[in-house]
């Protein structure tokens, strides 16, 4: 359902107004009268995987000079509003090139159990700790969702896995991972020891087992913890798992991005499962 756009001021395209991903997530009223948090997705790609994931699309801001037809899996009846590039630059910061913003209604974050209880007997997991930036992030997620990956788990210190931003940088593809945040950081840890998860903790140090070496049983349930950039896990975490890892360097490099190192650590545990 088009609606022309003449007025960056329009309230009705008020959440693609400059919102910070914080006031987003934050429950509102919705034009229905519900209650509820959203996020914002940009690209035709993020938007697909956003819908294909289940997300509740609430409304879209395209330029309307568009001529490339929506995704068909946009349902007719969600608002477009179609916006001239002054306006576009307005609301948005910079000119919007026959592109598109979606907003998507938010969906209650489930619990760690819950989650857990949806998992594969073999299910390889990922646990992030204190990663706040959100391209780092969504280079995390992508590299998940590409190397077998079933779900991740949150300490409250990371930042959310649907900032615009990280949508963007994965492509969208974390949209089909179910997620949850710990409530006790490390102490939550035990709830994936109970469900038979070994925890793989990656980090630089060379006492560490070579990650590119191990074989471990194909049906066993593994957890691979990342920590920030800089940092890396937190002494607390490392004291908590089964398992400490790292990948060899070469040379003075001591590591790399913790994206890339993620990237690295999902395809030696496919690999690990294979050696036995």
């Amino acid at each position: 359902m088009r609606i022309d756009v003449t007025d960056p001021e329009d309230p009705q395209i008020e959440v693609f107004q400059g919102l910070r991903d914080h006031v987003l997530r934050q429950k509102r009223e919705l034009p229905n009268g519900d209650m509820a948090g959203v996020f914002i997705c940009e690209g035709d790609i993020v938007v697909e995987r956003a819908l294909a994931a289940g997300y509740r699309l609430e409304s879209m801001l395209a330029d309307a000079r568009r001529t490339k037809p929506l995704p068909v899996s946009v349902p007719d009846e969600v608002p477009l509003f179609a916006a001239g590039p002054k306006v576009l630059q307005r609301v948005t910061g910079y000119h919007q090139h026959r592109g598109v913003l979606a907003c998507f209604r938010r969906r209650d974050v489930p619990s760690v159990d819950e989650v857990v209880a949806t998992l594969s007997e073999a299910a390889t997991v990922l646990v992030v700790e204190g990663v706040n930036n959100p391209t780092n992030m969504g280079v995390i997620l992508r590299c998940a969702a590409a190397l077998g990956v079933e779900a991740f788990f949150l300490d409250q210190r990371c930042c959310d896995p649907l900032y615009r931003r990280s949508a963007r940088v994965s492509m969208g593809e974390a949209f089909a991972l179910p997620y949850a945040r710990f409530g006790q950081w490390p102490e939550g840890l035990s709830g994936l020891h109970s469900a038979g998860f070994e925890t793989w903790a990656l980090t630089p140090d060379s006492a560490a087992e070579d990650i590119g070496r191990l074989s471990i049983d194909p049906t066993a349930r593994v957890a691979l913890l990342l920590g920030a950039e800089g940092p890396g896990l937190s002494d607390d975490a490392l004291s908590a798992v089964t398992r400490k890892v790292r990948i060899p360097m070469s040379g003075t490099v001591d590591s790399i991005n913790v994206g890339s190192a993620g990237a690295v650590a999902f395809y030696a545990v496919q690999q690990a499962r294979l050696r036995t």
